[in-house]
């Protein structure tokens, strides 16, 4: 129990530190919110002299009893409002003040909105902020074990909740604090003893609120979780929508969508069924305390400890206190929600990443001899090997392809190049340095990459093409395009080059998006190309533009090709055929073609039976 609540505490803390970048706007809310709960119990105060002023004007003695309030008092509103005259001069005099303190107040209560509500932003900008460049510069193997919607629902739905409990409720809580002790303090003055019978019925809004905080924390993290695991099936749905049309699954995957819905749904009433105790308890706590105090308080005035008016004014400060009194009580149950997801979205903050520039990492400008795999090994996690002591090198403006049925390792292999992932033994050398030793970003500038599945973005297919060199002219975007035979379409577009591809670029054609991708690698001008199936989607006549394209392009660049066709390899300089994560065959086309192993099986049946042709 003990760890749970300090886990709280930290997790509270750490929320609280996202706080500091707004503490000057926080600290005039805070004074602002101080003004507004003193200003607001002087309205209730001043109810004292209103209603002695009416019992002057119907001919009842005032008894002065000589309480703190009646000093305040006389210190104060008396030395303006003279109970001895006239009575309706005396209650005109007493409205107006009422009208001035209602008028500030809301002054500064506009204010205390006004700045929570710039702050709220604040927090939330900075913490989505943070999350995203986190999310950002984690390694793939992160992405590849947490579902694509649990990551959108905790940069947008449990973000908004812990602003919530970091601003909203917070701020919530610190006026009540303000409003509590000022309202405490003006009861004390009229009478403690008074006060002290108020003060009865707030420990038990304590202890009933107690027990109901752990099961609202365990309620609320399983709604955040089916929250994200709904989000998760409407992305993959609609990624897949074209599957699910083929396959006829719509009435499956609705199914399956009711019923995480479903769970949704009644877990959210679990969590609600809990929370809604709290307005029925606190209401029946303060009935009780209010019945205590007619009580108690009818008693004073009779033995003539308090006036009628004072009573009344007490009255009305006791009804305040409670309000303050349920948001604390209730505080540890409604910022539960904001404290499960503050938890699940420091979950995505704590995430380490496992690939790092280490400790002074050397530069990499340029990529001048070879790129040499040394006996390198790789897993995911703790599974089996996906690529297993692997050796071969690369020399400067030599083509290899790696060829094999899938899950052989190839795109593995690549990624490894690219430091995507760490190498699990072994080592990947260029120009005789591994590449552990070198920055990362300097790494990766020399590579262009266009992968089987081709990703574009949202805006025009000028930006498209200049993602990886934004600073490149137009000149130099369409000169990319021609090499990548895409300049044409893309011309006859409504826009031309500013026509917006749609999202994942689904204005376009499969073959068109490609193009664009290998438009994009080629503009970059990389020394290391790779092309990880990157004429899957395209047809023979698409497929077979884009080969010449590559032969004009690979002078100079060392370039990877992976590929399940054979036709698209039969050129490289070297080629490796893969199997279950090792090497099983390396040459030229020719030389495999006649060796009679795994390559000679992969012609056959893709030439129906014939080795392929020879260069």
């Amino acid at each position: 129990m003990s760890q749970a609540a300090d886990a709280r505490g930290s997790t509270f803390l750490r929320i609280l530190s996202f706080l500091k970048p707004h503490s000057g706007v926080l600290a005039v809310a805070i004074v602002a919110t101080a003004a507004f709960a003193v200003l607001d119990a002087s309205v209730y105060v001043l109810l004292i002299p209103f209603i002695e002023a009416l019992f002057i004007s119907g001919g009842a003695a005032t008894t002065v009893t000589g309480t703190a309030m009646e000093r305040l008092l006389d210190a104060t509103v008396y030395r303006w409002v003279d109970l001895s005259g006239d009575p309706l001069v005396a209650i005109g005099r007493i409205i107006i003040l009422i009208l001035i303190v209602f008028a500030v107040k809301n002054i500064f209560h506009f204010t205390r909105l006004y700045l929570v509500a710039r702050a709220e932003q604040g927090v939330n900008r900075d913490l989505r902020n943070r999350v995203y460049d986190h999310l950002v510069g984690l390694d793939l193997s992160f992405f590849g074990r947490v579902r694509m919607g649990q990551i959108v629902s905790r940069l947008t739905t449990e973000v908004e909740q812990l602003r919530t409990v970091v601003t909203a409720e917070f701020a919530r809580l610190i006026s009540a604090v303000f409003e509590f002790v000022v309202a405490v303090a003006a009861m004390l003055l009229i009478s403690w003893q008074l006060t002290f019978a108020a003060f009865i019925v707030i420990p038990g809004a304590m202890i009933i609120w107690g027990p109901l905080v752990g099961v609202l924390r365990r309620r609320d993290r399983k709604v955040l979780h089916l929250g994200g695991e709904v989000n998760a099936h409407i992305q993959e749905t609609l990624a897949g929508i074209r599957l699910v049309k083929s396959s006829s699954a719509e009435e499956r995957e609705k199914a399956r969508f009711r019923g995480l819905t479903g769970d949704y749904f009644r877990q959210f009433l679990r969590a609600e069924f809990a929370r809604a105790l709290a307005a029925p308890v606190t209401e029946m706590l303060a009935a009780a305390g209010t019945v205590i105090l007619l009580w108690f308080g009818a008693r004073l005035v009779v033995g003539g400890d308090i006036t009628g008016a004072q009573f009344v004014g007490f009255l009305g400060l006791s009804m305040k206190l409670y309000s303050p009194v349920k948001i604390v009580a209730k505080f540890p149950a409604t910022a539960q929600p904001g404290l499960v997801a503050a938890e699940r979205v420091f979950e995505f903050l704590d995430a380490p990443a496992e690939i790092k520039d280490a400790s002074g990492a050397k530069p990499l400008t340029s990529f001048e001899n070879e790129i040499v795999f040394d006996d390198v090994s790789f897993a995911y996690r703790d599974a089996e090997p996906v690529v297993s002591n692997v050796s071969f090198s690369v020399k400067r403006g030599e083509v290899v392809a790696l060829v094999g049925p899938s899950g052989a390792g190839k795109s593995t292999l690549v990624d490894l190049l690219g430091r995507f992932f760490e190498v699990g033994s072994g080592r990947i050398t260029v120009d005789g340095t591994d590449i552990r030793e070198v920055r990362t970003a300097d790494l990766r500038a020399l590579m262009g990459v266009v992968s089987q599945e081709t990703v574009l973005f949202h805006d025009s297919v000028r930006a498209n093409i200049a993602y990886g060199r934004p600073s490149a002219t137009d000149e130099e975007i369409a000169a990319a395009a021609r090499a990548a035979h895409a300049h044409q379409f893309v011309s006859e577009m409504p826009q031309g080059y500013d026509t917006l591809v749609g999202e994942r670029g689904v204005e376009l054609s499969g073959g068109q998006r490609q193009r664009i991708a290998i438009a994009r690698a080629l503009l970059r001008d990389p020394p290391i190309l790779i092309f990880d199936e990157a004429t899957s989607a395209l047809d023979t006549e698409s497929e077979r533009l884009i080969q010449d394209a590559i032969v004009h392009l690979l002078e100079g660049r060392t370039v990877f090709v992976i590929a399940h066709r054979i036709s698209t390899v039969q050129s490289a300089d070297q080629i490796l055929v893969l199997d279950g994560g090792r090497v099983v065959e390396r040459g030229d086309h020719a030389s495999l073609v006649a060796a009679g192993g795994v390559y000679q099986r992969l012609c056959q049946l893709q030439f129906d039976g014939a080795p392929g042709p020879t260069p």
